[in-house]
């Protein structure tokens, strides 16, 4: 979609969701330094003034998890967690048709900034969906917690991740969770109750060393070729599996790039020691120890003093069930065929917060109202049509609806 010209900042005409919207988007959270301070002042001002209540858990130094809080009428019911990140990636912005921390709408009602899909977008409607059903004077059973996390997009290790293991979060009671999802081009709307586990590998060859104007044995680089060759043959076969088979997504299958080349001192020195890295998405389908194992046949294959290291290895392979008989699958379900929205169940193709809450044991599904819009996270001129983001909210407001009042589960008494 070509971008338009310009609009106005805003108007007396714009609907008061979208201005609160872009007033979010202007907040610079980009890596590697975001104002995490500004966000949560933000956000804690909009709880504030929807009568939530704002609690502040710091899990590391500067790095601040903000809950909002609606009560429900029975506390002691499991809650509903609305969860959305904060942070956001960096920009090239040369590349961008407006900058990417204005948030110009143009004359199509498109809104141009980072963030406005990864995923500030979600944030404001969970706000602004309670904010309509509070002024409709509906109250629920369950509590209705809403979390905004730091460092999600560096792999949320400051963030969610440490957030899980604290008494706060454990205090949440989660008995259901959202988080973002990503947008869809399409009439349908991807809902994910999976993702792939990220590995990050690092293989170091080691070999003979010598003078770049010999024909050296045993070098490193011929064991890294072997590696390399081994690891995009897999790439190669994962690709045409996608290619071929229709009934496939990107979470269905096993993404592997070479994101990292080292070694060598000089033109005319040949290198004692090569290393290579490789970033691994791997489906929940995946046998992870018969993987490990693959990996570790390529890298015997190249030869000796060929070793490998993860410095990331998730093995948590939980999946949110997305069968009728699931209460909270089926409060979720119900609400879409009502509004006639059509799903399309998948796996993540990369990783979210999601992951940490599953791996704590609560059902989780990333959704975001998003459909017939390009997906454009982590792109340059990321934007998001203000139709789409208005009709988010009403979709976010009937989910709660339903998901606050599913009736209290066996394990609830």
């Amino acid at each position: 979609m070509a971008p338009g010209k310009p609009g106005k900042s805003t108007g007396a005409s714009e609907n008061s969701s979208v201005t609160l919207f872009r007033e979010y988007l202007r907040i610079d959270t980009v890596h590697p330094k975001p104002d995490y301070d500004a966000a949560v002042r933000f956000l804690e001002r909009v709880g504030t003034d929807l009568g939530l209540a704002c609690q502040k858990v710091e899990v590391c130094q500067g790095h601040v998890v903000l809950i909002l809080t609606w009560q429900g009428t029975n506390p002691r019911l499991r809650s509903i967690l609305l969860n959305s990140h904060t942070d956001v990636v960096p920009v090239f912005e040369e590349h961008w048709t407006y900058p990417p921390f204005e948030a110009v709408k143009d004359s199509q009602g498109n809104i141009y900034a980072r963030g406005a899909q990864d995923m500030k977008c979600v944030s404001i409607q969970y706000l602004e969906a309670i904010r309509r059903l509070k002024a409709e004077g509906k109250s629920f059973a369950r509590t209705i917690h809403l979390t905004f996390v730091p460092d999600e997009e560096v792999g949320g290790h400051k963030g969610m991740e440490m957030f899980v293991q604290r008494p706060e979060f454990k205090a949440l009671n989660v008995g259901f969770a959202m988080d973002e999802g990503l947008a869809s081009p399409s009439d349908t709307f991807s809902v994910f109750y999976g993702e792939k586990s990220p590995w990050w590998i690092k293989v170091k060859c080691m070999g003979s060393p010598g003078h770049g104007s010999r024909f050296i044995s045993n070098t490193a680089a011929e064991k890294m070729q072997k590696v390399i060759n081994s690891f995009l043959a897999f790439r190669e076969s994962e690709k045409q599996r996608l290619k071929t088979d229709s009934s496939l997504t990107l979470g269905d299958v096993t993404s592997l790039n070479m994101t990292m080349l080292e070694g060598g001192v000089s033109f005319n020195v040949v290198p004692s020691e090569m290393a290579a890295s490789f970033d691994i998405r791997i489906p929940p389908t995946v046998d992870l120890k018969a993987f490990e194992e693959q990996v570790a046949k390529w890298c015997r294959g190249a030869g000796d003093g060929v070793t490998y290291e993860f410095h990331q290895k998730c093995m948590d392979q939980h999946i949110t069930s997305t069968d009728e008989s699931d209460p909270w699958w089926k409060a979720f379900s119900g609400v879409c065929r009502d509004m006639k929205l059509q799903l399309k169940l998948e796996i993540f193709p990369a990783a979210t917060d999601s992951r940490y809450i599953r791996a704590a044991g609560h059902p989780a599904i990333g959704f975001s109202p998003m459909n017939r819009t390009p997906v454009l996270l982590h792109d340059h001129n990321e934007f998001l049509n203000e139709q789409v983001f208005l009709r988010g909210i009403e979709i976010y407001a009937r989910l709660l609806s339903a998901l606050a009042s599913v009736p209290p589960l066996p394990a609830e008494g």
